[in-house]
């Protein structure tokens, strides 16, 4: 099959590889990467690549102060060399090279994770309404929302929490309908499981590291204890490719050695990796060889980005991953995405309690039906800035703007029992 290769990895091809910090990284090494969250599934196919397709190259321009002041979306008619992988063979990847113009300035990427063309360069997308690309799920418990949330289980000092604290954790996020984890240290894996099946919801479970990839999922089998029910999806790794980890070969040849092993274990679920948009975008094998596209999308890392745009933008990025796919309609879930509520601005995207409420809102707005998982159920305070979070690591928590709201159940919505 032709893989439809997209100028805009330029943009992928610039970024830094820091993020959110991670536990299990930062047992590992100093550098401080990034969590991630969890997602809705339904089933796959494989699509055929359009025969032709614009090739769009992204040039972010910024001054001396480091602001985006001109953002150029130049499209083209692809060459005629392609990149040809059969879907059933091991991928064969090119690399894509950034096509910058002579002329422009200094052109980089103003932080480590999402910038892309303003609404107005991209004029040529479909109405931002027609999200039907928007992996959605029925929801088997009347009343509760169709998004996700994000969890870590460990206390601020970054010691782990036990089953008892990890149940109160996640009693207090029954709005939604399902939890996601990244790790299988502190026993998360056993603990955010049992706490999930308490409350009626499901996990989206992962593996932040793939190197002992069988070990290490032994243990989400073991958790499952036969009853695959209670798991929306199993995620291999998390931004491996954005972080400089592993190549995207060996993203998708450990996704395709996972689902093998999970199946014979009993699961018929997705597998998915999970990266940035820009990385999808940069690197399509990545969403072609999961069960559905899982990328992680923030406005606020866009300097050009207010929240009252985080929904609308957001929408525009996984439209821009589906494109970059072989047959342009697959499936996608935005697996981590939110707006911190203090901090230091980033241009236009200035963090507040009152700017994460309105970016909240936003978000539910352009996604109604679900397909989003919010970044975060709590303020991570065992989290450390590094220069490209601006202070923020420690204030992406929904707790703290749900107790102004009165609760979950008034933020998201009261359950059955609430009413």
């Amino acid at each position: 099959m032709k893989y439809c290769i997209l100028g805009i990895a330029a943009l992928a091809l610039l970024h830094s590889t820091d993020g959110h910090v991670h536990k299990e990284a930062l047992k590992r090494r100093q550098d401080h990467h990034q969590l991630s969250k969890r997602v809705l599934w339904q089933g796959r196919a494989a699509q055929p690549c359009p025969k032709e397709t614009l090739t769009n190259t992204v040039v972010v321009q910024l001054d001396q102060a480091g602001h985006t002041v001109d953002v150029q979306v130049h499209s083209a008619r692809p060459s005629s060399t392609v990149t040809v992988s059969d879907h059933h063979a091991p991928p064969s990847i090119s690399s894509t090279t950034a096509i910058v113009p002579s002329s422009a300035s200094r052109t980089i990427l103003q932080s480590n994770r999402h910038i892309l063309p303003r609404p107005s360069a991209l004029s040529h997308l479909p109405d931002l309404l027609d999200s039907n690309f928007i992996l959605d799920a029925p929801n088997a418990f009347l009343g509760r929302s169709n998004y996700g949330i994000s969890y870590s289980p460990y206390k601020a000092d970054g010691t782990c929490k036990d089953q008892a604290e990890v149940s109160n954790d996640i009693r207090q996020l029954r709005q939604f309908a399902y939890v996601r984890f990244y790790g299988i240290d502190c026993n998360q894996a056993l603990t955010v499981t049992n706490a999930a099946r308490e409350n009626d919801m499901m996990v989206f479970a992962g593996l932040y590291d793939i190197d002992d990839i069988e070990t290490d999922l032994q243990k989400i089998i073991d958790a499952a204890g036969g009853d695959w029910s209670t798991f929306h999806t199993v995620s291999i790794g998390n931004e491996l490719v954005n972080r400089g980890s592993k190549s995207p070969v060996e993203v998708v040849g450990t996704v395709n050695s996972a689902r093998t092993i999970l199946r014979r274990a009993g699961y018929q679920g997705p597998v998915v990796t999970v990266d940035t948009f820009t990385q999808m975008i940069a690197h399509p094998e990545l969403c072609d060889e999961s069960d559905y596209c899982a990328a992680n999308c923030h406005a606020f890392f866009d300097s050009a980005q207010t929240p009252e745009n985080a929904g609308p933008y957001v929408l525009e990025q996984a439209r821009h991953v589906v494109e970059a796919t072989k047959g342009g309609n697959k499936k996608v879930i935005i697996t981590e995405t939110g707006w911190p509520s203090a901090g230091e601005p980033n241009g236009k995207a200035v963090p507040s309690r009152h700017n994460q409420m309105i970016a909240f809102q936003s978000l539910r707005h352009s996604f109604p039906d679900g397909g989003i998982v919010f970044f975060s159920a709590f303020d991570d305070k065992w989290k450390e800035d590094n220069a490209w979070t601006f202070g923020t690591e420690t204030h992406w928590g929904l707790y703290g703007l749900a107790k102004t709201a009165g609760g979950f159940p008034s933020l998201i919505g009261p359950l059955e029992d609430e009413v």
